[in-house]
């Protein structure tokens, strides 16, 4: 329960730091979600799973800073995101490595459309950049989507791995159209909500992975 305040605390003075228009502040709030998952993930049980999670949560709050620091730090903070979805891409595959074509389809899918809308905007130098965190991000979902059914997994882990790895790519994908195709207000909100949401899942998915149901 106190990692849980820790992380509304956190989340309530980021939010209030953005209306309000305090920079110092709000780069001073925004990891503090996800240090409290990183606080509450060291009392699930250990092993090459929590590992690999807790690796993707560290490279995730250093995105997070880097993409609140003065000037323009994007495409370090893009590659900070990158290593994270890479660590919870290793995660997924330490205990399922069937090919899944549906979800490998349903991925790419998912990656296409996110990668064909921001090369839309003409995005230039950050073509590459980009489409190399589309790749990784897709190959993410396949295998937290490949988890899904699998014998010998548990049914909530999975189920909470593939939700996040879900809203992680919905929150990408809301920050490359407000930043890249067209701002929208509500923006700020749904990005930082379907984010901290997604990280809770995946971090939640390290709890209860007992063999079955």
């Amino acid at each position: 329960m106190r990692y849980l305040l820790l992380a509304l605390l956190g989340a309530a003075a980021l939010l209030y730091a953005r209306l309000s228009g305090l920079s110092e502040l709000s780069l001073l709030s925004k990891g503090i979600p996800v240090i409290a998952l990183l606080l509450w993930l060291r009392t699930a049980p250990s092993g090459l799973y929590r590992r690999w999670i807790g690796l993707g949560l560290l490279c995730s709050l250093a995105g997070d800073i880097l993409l609140d620091w003065p000037g323009d730090l994007f495409v370090f903070g893009l590659g900070a995101f990158l290593l994270a979805h890479l660590a919870y891409l290793r995660a997924y595959l330490s205990d399922c490595k069937q090919p899944a074509w549906l979800a490998l389809l349903l991925a790419l899918g998912t990656g296409g459309a996110m990668l064909t809308i921001l090369a839309s905007a003409s995005l230039g130098p950050l073509l590459i950049p980009v489409t190399c965190y589309a790749l990784a991000i897709s190959a993410m979902l396949w295998r937290a989507l490949a988890r899904l059914g699998q014998e010998g997994l548990n049914t909530s882990s999975t189920r909470l791995a593939a939700a996040g790895a879900a809203l992680f790519v919905l929150s990408d994908s809301l920050i490359g159209i407000n930043r890249f195709v067209a701002p929208f207000d509500a923006a700020p909100l749904a990005i930082m909500l379907s984010y901290w949401l997604g990280q809770w899942a995946i971090a939640a998915s390290t709890f209860n992975r007992s063999h079955g149901v």
